[in-house]
């Protein structure tokens, strides 16, 4: 079996990449030590997904590990609000507190165009260094309410075009087989 390294420490993301790359062993970064804080400070979703890989693929380097290094940038992307929250989904309105953040997209939306996706690019850096991307997006529209579960970033306000119900409500296999993730990750696996 392959083995990858994700450059996450986020329980929800690693069981989804876990649950879609399933014949691959997939490490988080507590698996291999990596315990240092990664500045995200790149302008778009492909500048901090690669921005990741290439701090993660720098440790194995120092610690003589050969490993294929994957990282993901993950944003909501609402129309009405010209893009926003885009990469600043995490901290849209204060960092890194789900609720907050969906309030203020909530408030911000109000009266104007409410047609949302989610967008994910993936970056890859291979053993020997060789760096490519790939992308996903699913599209939707940001509801009024908070319906389904509420303890994953903007699922609960986010309704789902291909599922016709809020990723809140959709259980793990609806969701993986629509979202922006699942799609980037499905196109990273047929490269790899």
């Amino acid at each position: 079996m392959k083995t990858l390294v994700l450059a996450s420490n986020n329980k929800h993301k690693i069981d989804e990449v876990k649950q879609i790359l399933n014949n691959y062993e997939v490490l988080s970064l507590n698996d291999i030590g990596f315990n240092k804080d990664i500045i995200e400070d790149g302008k778009t979703f492909e500048e901090n997904a690669l921005i990741k890989a290439r701090e993660v693929h720098r440790y194995l380097i120092d610690k003589n590990l050969e490993y294929t290094v994957i990282a993901d940038d993950t944003g909501l992307c609402v129309n009405g609000l010209n893009g926003k929250p885009g990469v600043l989904s995490a901290r849209y309105a204060s960092d890194h507190d789900d609720k907050i953040n969906r309030q203020k997209v909530m408030e911000d939306i109000d009266g104007k165009d409410r047609s949302a996706y989610f967008k994910c690019v993936i970056a890859v850096i291979y053993k020997d260094g060789i760096e490519k991307t790939f992308s996903g997006i699913t599209e939707g529209k940001i509801i009024k309410e908070e319906i389904g579960d509420t303890s994953f970033g903007y699922d609960c306000i986010f309704y789902s075009n291909d599922l016709n119900k809020t990723f809140g409500e959709a259980n793990k296999d609806e969701k993986n087989s629509v979202s922006h993730r699942a799609r980037a990750l499905e196109k990273m696996k047929n490269e790899l």
